[in-house]
C-alpha cells in the first residue's frame, strides 16, 4: 500500500506542475483516478507527510541491503516531493538548499579562475581575432551534421552503442525505441520511457547540431543512458520485485540525480578512450560528409572544452539565486561556457525551468565516476565497469549512497 500512496502522490502532484510527471507506466486506473481528482496542494502536502511516517517505521532486516536502499529512496523521494509543493507555493529556497533538498547533493561552487586554463588552451588551439566564444563557434561550424543526414547519423550512433552495451548487459526481448526531431524546446534531447522497454527519443534541431552530439545524445537518451535505466529499473524491480513505485518518474527527485548522471557516464562507457575516437572519425564523419582531416584538431578543442565542466552549474546558482541578471547570465555563459548568444539564451530558458536540476548532468557525472572507481570500475578495468554500471542502473540508489562509496547490491 505504501507504494501505491506514493505513486498516486506523484501523478496528483502532476496535476499541479506538468513537468513533474517524466513518466509513468503503471495501472492506467491510477492514471485515470488522479486526472479525474484534483487534489490542492496543501492536502497533497498533509498525505506525503503521513506518508513519510509510514516508510519510516518500515522494519527493515539489516541483512536486506536491497530493502534499506529501498526504505531510504521512498522516504527521500516522499521528502522531495513536499520540497516541491513548498516550491509552488511560493516558498524561496536558495540553489544549493533547493537541490539538497529535491536530489540529495550539492555541487560545489567554482571560482571563474578554475575556468581560466581551460579558456587560455582554447585560446591557443584557436587563434584569430574576435571573442573566444565567436572564433570557437566558427570553428564548430565546419561539423555541424546536415539536415538531410541527422536521422542517418544518429541512428548509426545509436545502433552502434547499443551493440556494444547488449555485449555486457542483457537487454530485455521487448526493448526498443522511436527517434524523432523536434523544435521549441529548451532542452537539446529528451528520452520519454513509456513502459515495456519502449522509449521516445527526441532531439531538438531548433539550433545547429554537431558532430559529438551523435554519440553524447546517442548514448545518453538510449544505450546504456535513459533508456537502458528505466527498462532494467522496470525489468528489475517492477516485474521482478513487484516494487510499484518504480511505475513512475518524479522528474525533480533523488533519481534524477542517478538518472542524469549515468546517462552522463555512459558515452565514456560505451565508447571508451580511442573506441570513441574511431567511430567518430572513421563511421560517423563519412555519414556525416565531415571532412577527416579535420578531426584530429576537432578532437583537442573539444578535449579542451572539458576543462568548463561546471561553468553551467554555477552560472544558473548566480542567477538564481540572484546575484546576476538575465543578461549577465548570458554574457557570462558566452565568455566561460563558448555558447553562441541563441545557446547561451535558450540555456537560460532551461535554467528558469528545471533551476537547480542541472546539478544533475555535471555533478552527477562526477558522483557516479567516483563510485565507479571507488568500487573497482574505473577506466582501466572495463569489464568492472560495465558490471558496476548494470547494479546501478537496476537498484534505488541516491546520491548519498555513491558519496559513501556502497559498494552494489544484486537486485
Amino acid at each position: 500500500m505504501i507504494a501505491e500512496k506514493y505513486v498516486k502522490l506523484v501523478l496528483a502532484m502532476g496535476r499541479h506542475d506538468p513537468d513533474y510527471v517524466d513518466a509513468y507506466y503503471g495501472p492506467p486506473e491510477w492514471k485515470e483516478e488522479s486526472e479525474r481528482d484534483s487534489v490542492p496542494l496543501t492536502m497533497l502536502r498533509a498525505r506525503a507527510d503521513s506518508l513519510d511516517g509510514e516508510i519510516h517505521a518500515i522494519r527493515v532486516a539489516r541483512s536486506d541491503t536491497l530493502g534499506a536502499l529501498r526504505q531510504r529512496y521512498l522516504h527521500q523521494h516522499t521528502s522531495a516531493l513536499v520540497t516541491r509543493i513548498r516550491i509552488l507555493q511560493g516558498e524561496k529556497l536558495t540553489f544549493d538548499e533547493e537541490s539538497q533538498a529535491l536530489y540529495d547533493a550539492v555541487a560545489p561552487r567554482k571560482d571563474d579562475a578554475e575556468f581560466e586554463p581551460a579558456l587560455a588552451t582554447l585560446d591557443s588551439l584557436l587563434p584569430g581575432k574576435g571573442p573566444l566564444y565567436e572564433r570557437y563557434e566558427n570553428f564548430r561550424k565546419a561539423f555541424v551534421i546536415p539536415e538531410d543526414r541527422a536521422d542517418t547519423v544518429f541512428r548509426a550512433a545509436i545502433d552502434e552503442a547499443r551493440r556494444r552495451t547488449r555485449e555486457h548487459i542483457a537487454l530485455p526481448d521487448s526493448e526498443t525505441f522511436t527517434l524523432e526531431f523536434v523544435k521549441n524546446q529548451p532542452w537539446s534531447g529528451y528520452n520519454w520511457y513509456q513502459g515495456g522497454s519502449k522509449s521516445l527519443i527526441q532531439v531538438n534541431t531548433d539550433l545547429p547540431i554537431h558532430i559529438d552530439r551523435a554519440i553524447d545524445l546517442g548514448a545518453h537518451e538510449g544505450y546504456p543512458g535513459h533508456h537502458l535505466y528505466n527498462a532494467l529499473l522496470e525489468k528489475a524491480l517492477v516485474h521482478g520485485r513487484g516494487w510499484k513505485e518504480f511505475t513512475v518518474y518524479p522528474l525533480f527527485s533523488p533519481m534524477s540525480l542517478i538518472a542524469e548522471g549515468t546517462a552522463t557516464v555512459a558515452p565514456e562507457v560505451v565508447f571508451p578512450g580511442e573506441e570513441r575516437v574511431r567511430f567518430e572519425r572513421d563511421v560517423l564523419f563519412p555519414l556525416a560528409g565531415l571532412d577527416t582531416a579535420l578531426y584530429d584538431r576537432y578532437y583537442r578543442v573539444r578535449q579542451a572544452t572539458e576543462g568548463l565542466s561546471g561553468a553551467g552549474i554555477e552560472n544558473a546558482r548566480r542567477y538564481l539565486d540572484g546575484q546576476i541578471t538575465k543578461e549577465q547570465f548570458v554574457e557570462w555563459s558566452m565568455t566561460h561556457e563558448l555558447r553562441s548568444r541563441a545557446r547561451a539564451e535558450q540555456g537560460l530558458r532551461f535554467a528558469e525551468r528545471y533551476r537547480s536540476y542541472l546539478i544533475n548532468y555535471g555533478h552527477g557525472k562526477k558522483l557516479v565516476l567516483d563510485w565507479l572507481a571507488a568500487n573497482g570500475g574505473d577506466e582501466t578495468q572495463p569489464g568492472r565497469r560495465w558490471e558496476l554500471f548494470q547494479s546501478l542502473l537496476a537498484s534505488p540508489r541516491l546520491a548519498s549512497d555513491l558519496r559513501e562509496g556502497t559498494g552494489p547490491a544484486s537486485p
